[in-house]
């Protein structure tokens, strides 16, 4: 199969896999929904918050898991480096504007961290390291996910080519988006805005 046509076969399964609004499914179960709660993120933080560990633990995994399986798609049908990431970046838009949830999803860090598990095996078990012990050290998992995602760029460019690197960056970039999107509207949503 060409790579274009490879590329978009990869696009719409991996859209399709992140369209998988796990958090939503598991808060519906529980009786609620993640995105009229809280922080009104469907993810895992929000996830914890409201509905307990335990529930937050499927998230994590299911988040994970997808934009993995669609990282591998890429990777398994595309003979170019970047169908991979096509999957995983797929994941991603797929987990922040999800089909199957009203286009009202997560901001994707936990799928960019199933996808650079398929994607990036080394640099990323070096992130997770990093995590684990900055969050061990700190006692905060939060600070160790920043360290962990933000880091994972510059451990990337150890072991792999620019342009890897340059993409991951990309990806990197829906992650800021949604964070600037849930900050604009948290604002408007304060007694007295607009």
């Amino acid at each position: 199969m060409l790579a274009p046509m490879t590329a978009l076969v990869t696009a719409v399964l991996g859209y399709l896999l992140g369209s998988i609004p796990v958090a939503v499914v598991i808060g519906r179960r529980a009786g609620r929904d993640l995105r009229a709660v809280g922080d009104r993120n469907p993810g895992f933080w929000n996830a914890r918050a409201q509905l307990g560990r335990r529930a937050a633990g499927a998230v994590f995994l299911g988040d994970v898991a997808k934009a993995a399986a669609a990282a591998g798609i890429g990777r398994g049908l595309g003979e170019e480096w970047w169908v991979g990431y096509v999957g995983g970046g797929a994941a991603m838009l797929g987990h922040a504007w999800p089909l199957f949830a009203s286009f009202r999803g997560g901001r994707s860090v936990l799928c960019f961290v199933g996808a650079m598990i398929v994607l990036a095996p080394v640099p990323a078990a070096i992130a997770v390291a990093a995590c684990v012990l900055v969050a061990l050290v700190w006692r905060n998992f939060a600070y160790g996910a920043r360290v962990g995602v933000f880091g994972f760029p510059l451990v990337q460019a150890w072991f792999e080519p620019r342009a890897h690197v340059a993409v991951t960056g990309l990806l990197m970039s829906i992650i800021g988006l949604r964070f600037a999107m849930a900050t604009v509207a948290a604002r408007r949503d304060q007694p007295g805005a607009g």
